[in-house]
């Protein structure tokens, strides 16, 4: 199990609720789940902060890696909490056994409203959604909580369906029922069973895929699919970055940079566009300076044919 660091400070006014919902979401329906501040980033700061390049998910014994450190082992999700008595609220992680969930986020707000507009999209497209577990988020939204097949990867992405309406899938998490946010709390929508969580409509994951693919970006089995050409490759790679939660922006954007460079794509415009996108994520200048010669170095070993 990995180390605990020692309790800095007493509890907040919320860590007691939060930890109680993510041990029922771990152990009486199996999530994986991992601590969550009230602006919905993971509670436990990155372990590696000087050390990015080595890309760890929780090799090295410790918490600090997002959402690769949920679990649903209740002695390690209560080690977390301990390790993050600031925590208001926890993730769920999408796309993990057993449930391989796939959560349709459905925004209002900003003038948007997500909900309609998801609803207008499977009148056009001529399907529904069955019965399932759907969560009431603090801004008046829903996350419909649907499967998907457990070899399909359901990308995260940020209105590609329609205005307000984003999909959490394979590497994402979706903020738990009980938790606290900064305008409010997230709980079940009323008449909704959080046990039925139903099989994603077919016609929705081919509209997801089809539109995924355009982007060049990786998609639900897609084994033996020819390579995108190096703009639609890069596209992919700055989507990446742009849509990556506070715990992964570092990883994500080291991730695509070094890609991009052992590509051959050109390094000055992979560069310059994965640096808009890392900005647009509060990354400052010295971090994504910091990242790029970690990933020029990183893809040096690539294109030498040394693996790490």
């Amino acid at each position: 199990m990995p180390r605990t660091p020692a309790r800095a400070q007493h509890p907040g006014p919320w860590w007691p609720a939060a930890r109680a919902h993510a041990l029922t979401a771990a152990v009486l329906y199996g999530h994986k789940v991992a601590p969550l501040t009230r602006s919905k980033l993971p509670a436990i700061a990155s372990a590696h902060k000087d050390d990015i390049h080595s890309l760890c998910t929780g090799q090295c014994g410790t918490f600090g890696h997002g959402i690769h450190d949920a679990s649903s082992n209740p002695e390690q999700v209560k080690a977390m909490f301990a390790a993050a008595p600031w925590a208001a609220g926890y993730a769920i992680a999408c796309g993990q056994a057993p449930h391989h969930l796939f959560g349709l986020d459905l925004d209002r707000k900003n003038g948007t409203d997500g909900i309609a507009n998801f609803h207008a999209l499977t009148a056009r497209h001529g399907f529904a959604l069955p019965p399932t577990a759907a969560v009431t988020t603090q801004s008046g939204g829903l996350h419909v909580w649907l499967t998907a097949p457990d070899r399909f990867v359901v990308p995260n992405t940020a209105g590609l369906l329609a205005p307000g309406v984003d999909t959490r899938g394979t590497g994402g998490y979706l903020v738990g029922p009980g938790s606290a946010g900064t305008l409010g709390r997230y709980a079940f929508a009323p008449g909704t069973d959080p046990r039925t969580i139903a099989p994603a409509p077919a016609e929705l994951l081919a509209l997801l895929t089809a539109r995924h693919d355009t982007t060049g970006a990786p998609h639900g089995q897609d084994a033996g699919r020819p390579a995108a050409g190096p703009r639609r490759r890069l596209d992919g790679l700055v989507r990446t970055v742009r849509e990556a939660p506070g715990g992964e922006r570092n990883n994500r954007l080291y991730w695509a940079a070094r890609t991009a460079l052992a590509a051959g794509i050109d390094p000055a415009t992979a560069l310059g566009e994965l640096t808009d996108a890392a900005r647009e994520t509060g990354l400052d200048e010295e971090e994504i300076q910091h990242v790029f010669r970690n990933a020029g170095k990183g893809a040096a070993r690539d294109r030498a044919g040394v693996r790490g």
